[in-house]
């Protein structure tokens, strides 16, 4: 009995395990996919760059004295001519008082001479004055003349003189530190101010040599904040003839408005944009990377489903959060974004789409209206 019992329950057993359905395959993974098109790239470089006025001078006397009055203050706007700083004037003054009382006897006795000899010729053509009278009164006269321009030329003399006692602004601008008090004595050595003009600047970087040569006439130069945004763009009008000596690198000018309030001798973060072009660019989570290789999960349509295809990619640049693609992919191509490490070559899956943009926006538009051919 128990062996028939084993009998039937191992028949029981076997018809069982035939009329048994094999599991069901896995619903294909659900993955996000981005379709890659070729968008505008930029190849750029960016540097330290300083902002130099295009017009600033420090200001020395062309005298020696006591200072008198100062007329402005750190930090004022000031128009061309304007007064800035007194120099006691009064010696000069009254020097330029005795030239003119010099002048003013001079053409007295020019006048003089001019009668005197209109009174001689007329005695000499009536035959009452000799020839040696005659020249006598026209060397009066002569001589009375260049008296006359000698103190005429001594005034012109003193009143320019008098006009350095006043220090004055020699183009609209802002006026710096003042480094004098009334009362200290100045002499031609002596710094008073400095007078810079702001509203139009310079921007100077130093880049590799190689970058210079490769360098457009249009090449565009963005100034850029604390976050990377871009504040003021200019195209470079000036690009050195030769290279630093020491440290190799060529200096590139470009000037544009001051909008922003930017300060000379700031220095500020400079982009030079040295080409744009169009290219694929690969979204930086879209990479895996083995042994160094990077790799880019691609989708696949094989047999009516798509499928996971390992591809190898050759990158360039890194840009904001994307990679320019240099060899491997083509316009069109889907590739994964999502669910990177359970993907496999050859795995089926179920094609989303990426919520998000996978490229970096366009450049942005210059927001400063950039001085061409300057000089």
């Amino acid at each position: 009995m128990k062996r028939l019992w084993s009998l039937v329950m191992v028949a029981a057993v076997t018809g069982c395990s035939r009329t048994a359905t094999p599991p069901a395959a896995p619903e294909p993974r659900e993955v996000e996919v981005v379709s890659l098109e070729p968008r505008e790239v930029r190849d750029t470089g960016e540097y330290l760059g300083s902002l130099l006025s295009r017009q600033s001078v420090t200001l020395l006397p062309q005298v020696d004295g006591y200072v008198r009055r100062i007329h402005v203050r750190p930090g004022q706007h000031v128009d061309a001519g304007a007064p800035l700083v007194e120099v006691d004037a009064r010696a000069e003054t009254a020097a330029l008082d005795g030239a003119q009382a010099e002048l003013n006897t001079a053409r007295i006795d020019l006048e003089l001479a001019r009668r005197t000899l209109a009174r001689t010729q007329a005695l000499h053509q009536e035959g009452l004055a000799s020839a040696q009278e005659l020249e006598s009164a026209r060397a009066r006269q002569e001589s009375a003349e260049a008296s006359s321009r000698a103190s005429s030329a001594q005034v012109a003399q003193r009143q320019v003189r008098l006009q350095f006692h006043v220090v004055r602004a020699p183009f609209a601008g802002t006026v710096g530190d003042v480094l004098v008090r009334v009362g200290d004595f100045v002499g031609a050595s002596t710094v008073l101010t400095s007078v810079a003009q702001a509203e139009v600047l310079e921007v100077s970087v130093s880049v590799p040599a190689h970058r210079a040569r490769a360098m457009k006439p249009d090449t565009v130069m963005e100034v850029l904040d604390a976050r990377g945004t871009v504040v003021l763009a200019a195209h470079a009008f000036f690009v050195a003839p030769q290279a630093d000596p020491r440290t190799q690198l060529v200096e590139v000018k470009a000037a544009f408005r001051n909008t922003p309030g930017l300060r000379p001798n700031e220095m500020v973060r400079t982009r030079l944009v040295y080409a744009v072009r169009d290219a694929l660019q690969l979204p930086a989570v879209a990479v895996v990377r083995q042994n160094g290789q990077p790799f880019a999960l691609v989708i696949r349509d094989k047999d009516g489903q798509a499928q996971v295809q390992r591809q190898p990619v050759t990158l360039g640049a890194l840009g904001d959060r994307t990679y320019v693609v240099e060899q491997g992919l083509s316009p069109g191509d889907k590739v994964a974004v999502s669910s990177l490490h359970a993907l496999r070559d050859g795995t089926p899956v179920k094609v989303k789409a990426a919520p998000y943009a996978q490229v970096t926006p366009a450049p942005t538009s210059l927001v400063n209206t950039p001085l061409k051919n300057s000089p």
